[in-house]
């Protein structure tokens, strides 16, 4: 395990490279802070790599966020909460397959006594061949410009209030972040910005849309799939391969506008919150029941999830911009453990 991006890039780029889609927030958010150069400040990043081959997994970890892992066994993500009580390390929550997030929450809770509770379920979508809306909406596209700061931030905030985002992010830097390389593009309708798409930094001929946003009172008219569209089209004439997005499975609308726009179901992912007496990840959703630690019968899924309608990019393992250094954990790594 280390806190040095650089390290972390040297040993488990090739495999996160290798399959860009399904490693867009590990690969995107260690982009950002290669670009700004940025100390990882209280980040933890680590890899699985077997005696003599390439890693084959890797997760990455930023404070308040939920861990988020990439593919990875069920007993391998549950030694690694083993390794991460051991450390006193504070995790609030985890992102990963249903499969990796059972075993690493139960042996959290076995080891902490937390409360397990289903955060969100996510899909994540790949544009296939993309497929223009069939009337567009009054109005046009433009990338947003300086002048759109103080109104984005505005938007980005009521988005992550709408999707029960954790409280007290820095949404006005995260704008100017994101105006820095043209990451946020506007739909306007009479001269005025009714709906706005982001995206993040190209990394591996990839990039992933998101957060897209349209006042409660504009809502119905179009504008979020034209935004979208825009956006997309706009990924495939720089020449990118591989354009992304996350959808929250509790809202059926995003769901169905992606998939009419060519956006192609790739994996689902499953965000668990641990809650204790001090502390709490966002909003409480349904208690899990029947975890069991790697090895043992496999959790029933959970029937019911609440979630807030609207998620377009979850945030996870701080993608808006957490650019968090610890040194490296000390050695003595088992076998099955990540570096």
């Amino acid at each position: 395990m280390t806190a040095d991006t650089r390290r972390f890039l040297n040993a488990a780029g090739e495999f996160l490279r290798a399959d860009p889609a399904r490693n867009t927030v590990i690969l995107t958010v260690t982009e950002d802070l290669r670009v700004k150069a940025a100390a990882s400040a209280g980040a933890l990043f680590g890899w699985w790599q077997p005696e003599g081959e390439p890693a084959g997994a890797a997760f990455m970890h930023t404070p308040d966020y939920p861990l988020l892992l990439s593919g990875v066994s069920a007993p391998a993500a549950g030694r690694l909460a083993g390794d991460l009580t051991e450390a006193r390390r504070r995790v609030p929550g985890v992102n990963a397959s249903q499969e990796a997030a059972d075993a690493f929450a139960a042996a959290w809770r076995d080891r902490t006594g937390a409360t397990v509770t289903v955060y969100r379920r996510m899909r994540l979508f790949r544009l296939g061949e993309l497929i223009p809306p069939g009337r567009w909406p009054d109005g046009t596209v433009r990338l947003a410009a300086r002048t759109d700061r103080d109104l984005l931030a505005r938007w980005f905030g009521a988005f992550a209030r709408e999707v029960g985002d954790p409280p007290g992010q820095d949404h006005r830097g995260a704008v100017a972040e994101r105006l820095g390389y043209g990451g946020i593009t506007v739909w306007e309708a009479g001269g005025v910005p009714v709906s706005v798409a982001g995206r993040t930094r190209a990394v591996a001929g990839m990039v992933r849309v998101g957060p897209v946003y349209t006042p409660p009172e504009l809502r119905g008219h179009g504008f979020a799939s034209a935004v979208t569209a825009a956006v997309s089209r706009a990924a495939l004439e720089a020449g990118l391969r591989e354009v992304v997005l996350y959808t929250d499975l509790a809202n059926p609308t995003s769901n169905a506008v992606y998939q009419r726009l060519g956006y192609r179901p790739v994996e689902d992912r499953v965000v668990l919150s641990f809650t204790t007496a001090r502390r709490r990840l966002g909003f409480t959703r349904e208690r899990t029941r029947g975890l069991r630690p790697a090895g043992r019968r496999r959790s029933r899924p959970v029937r019911r999830v609440h979630a807030a309608a609207g998620r377009h990019d979850p945030v996870v393992g701080g993608e808006r911009g957490r650019a968090p250094a610890s040194g490296d954990r000390g050695s003595g790594r088992r076998s099955g453990q990540p570096r």
